[in-house]
């Protein structure tokens, strides 16, 4: 897919009645051969929407119509292409708790948790979270033990998806990435802050809610390659408690023959898998949802291989795959 294509797929499929800036820039970014000529300057997968848009931002650029946008980035571009080869990026949705829960609340007996592609591992506290299912129009309410959590997750399913009944009991919880965010430190929570896309204010509380979270009890996260440090950080792991490996929107981040390599090593070890993530990474995956179903711009949630749902990408919504 040429850079043109991919920023008006990401403008129409992606950010198109999600985030009205985000389109308009992904446009004018897809219409513009003075941009793109900048753009073809950085390497592999870098020059994703995401990753550049919020490279600007957090430089100071201001939200505006596109040719406001095209302006600054010009003006700054030397800031903007450093911050981009120096970062990555890493939207750490807790949101996306909600569609991993029903797989974690079946799985009998204390489960540990390691996320691969953490970030700031706000994705490894399920079990502090509070949920609201939404499914024929009755909500479906799961608090902590504790009570209520200031992280309130809310959640569509459709009519048949089964919900969970209970949070699981997290004993452990460690997450592995080639950049850890230390989500104690201001500018670290901010470059977090601007993966929420312009138009989606009600992400903000949910990031900073549980960031306080997890300041309070940081898990472990490990510095490192998603594959070359998955054996090590397994290592870790209590070995009376149920072992999931679990990543969302992280292995598209990887070349194909890097994700190859992980998926083999995962399946090696014989640990739990679940994987959250969009179509183009596992097209194996992907084949297994029924034509019947839509899957528009949704990820596929899987465990162990098998696909099992349709997800919103912030954990908005959840959709069972039929058997």
């Amino acid at each position: 897919m040429t850079l043109v294509e991919y920023y008006r797929t990401f403008a129409e499929v992606e950010a198109r009645g999600v985030s009205p800036i985000y389109e308009a820039w992904a446009l004018g970014v897809a219409a513009d051969p003075e941009v793109l000529t900048l753009l073809k300057t950085l390497p592999g997968l870098k020059a994703q929407a995401n990753l550049v848009f919020a490279a600007a931002r957090w430089r100071g650029c201001p939200l505006g119509e596109y040719e406001e946008f095209r302006r600054w980035l010009l003006a700054n571009w030397s800031i903007t292409r450093a911050t981009v080869l120096a970062r990555s990026t890493q939207t750490n949705e807790a949101g996306r708790c909600a569609v991993l829960l029903p797989e974690l609340a079946s799985i009998d007996g204390p489960i540990a948790l390691l996320e691969v592609g953490a970030s700031a591992g706000l994705c490894l506290y399920p079990d502090r979270y509070s949920y609201r299912y939404e499914q024929s129009g009755i909500v479906t309410v799961l608090d902590p033990v504790a009570g209520a959590s200031p992280v309130v997750l809310r959640c569509v399913a459709s009519d048949g998806t089964p919900l969970p009944e209970r949070l699981p009991e997290v004993v452990w919880r460690a997450g592995i990435d080639t950049h850890p965010i230390d989500i104690g430190d201001a500018a670290e929570e901010n470059w977090l802050e601007m993966f929420i896309w312009p138009g989606q204010p009600e992400r903000l509380p949910t990031l900073r809610n549980a960031a306080a979270i997890a300041t309070a009890e940081p898990p472990l996260l490990v510095e490192g390659d998603l594959l070359d440090s998955l054996h090590s950080a397994i290592g870790l792991a209590p070995t009376d408690a149920t072992l999931v490996i679990f990543h969302s929107a992280a292995l598209v981040y990887l070349a194909p023959d890097r994700r190859s390599s992980f998926v083999d090593a995962v399946r090696r070890t014989g640990f739990t898998w679940l994987s959250n993530e969009g179509g183009s990474v596992f097209p194996e995956i992907t084949a297994q949802i029924p034509a019947s179903m839509n899957r528009g711009g949704r990820f596929i949630l899987s465990r162990n291989g098998v696909a099992v749902a349709l997800s919103g990408p912030h954990g908005q919504s959840l959709e069972r795959v039929p058997r």
